[in-house]
């Protein structure tokens, strides 16, 4: 029997196991990760053809911010390996089961609003989600008759709206995006070590230094 996926371990794992793990080691990270065939709980959402879990010491920073370092090694990793735009959910990255979390989490939430919005009959907003966040929404609701749901904005400020079908498009104020955040690999700011508490100077801050002319 074939093998019906498009992206195979065997086919794909090699490079993606190459790739990772010089970008994991030159980054020094304490990180080990698998690549495996693509499992689901809601396949009519998401059904990817390969899974690439991470553990070891450093997972907590691949999650943190939303998994924001575990998503872009999922997007080079992508880049890479030339996989379109309309394919990326078919090559998902997870550690500690933080995707299907996150998959169960949208699920849910894309249920309530349908129901609020049902109730209503006022829109409902989400905050700006990324591409495949954005996917996981509209597919969760795709069996719904009564109700739109449409993605509004550009970039990173691009949000889903659930509103009543039949209805003209909503013309609502829409979310900022969130501000940008520093790049992987970039030194810390001031501002960034006093938020986490790692400023090496334990002492009491200084007053700045007196003119010469004062």
């Amino acid at each position: 029997m074939s093998d019906a996926n498009k992206y195979t371990v065997e086919t794909y794992g090699p490079r993606i196991e190459q790739f990772l793990g010089d970008l994991v080691a030159k980054a020094g990270l304490e990180l080990g990760f698998t690549v495996t065939r693509g499992v689901s709980l809601h396949p009519e959402i998401e059904n990817p053809d390969l899974m690439v879990k991470f553990s070891g010491r450093d997972v907590d920073m691949l999650l943190e911010n939303r998994a924001e370092l575990m998503l872009a090694l999922e997007h080079l990793t992508l880049e890479l390996l030339r996989v379109p735009s309309d394919e990326h959910s078919l090559i998902c990255f997870d550690a500690n089961d933080y995707r299907v979390l996150r998959m169960e989490e949208l699920r849910l939430s894309a249920l309530a609003a349908a129901e609020r919005v049902k109730k209503t009959s006022e829109p409902f907003r989400f905050s700006p989600m990324t591409s495949r966040e954005r996917r996981i929404v509209h597919m969760a609701l795709r069996g719904e008759t009564t109700l739109t749901s449409e993605s509004f904005g550009t970039g990173p400020s691009r949000q889903v709206v659930i509103y009543p079908a039949g209805q003209p498009k909503p013309n609502i104020p829409l979310l900022p995006a969130p501000p940008p955040r520093r790049s992987f690999g970039a030194p810390p700011t001031e501002r960034s070590r006093e938020e986490r508490g790692d400023r090496r100077d334990r002492g009491p801050r200084r007053g700045p230094r007196p003119r010469r002319d004062e």
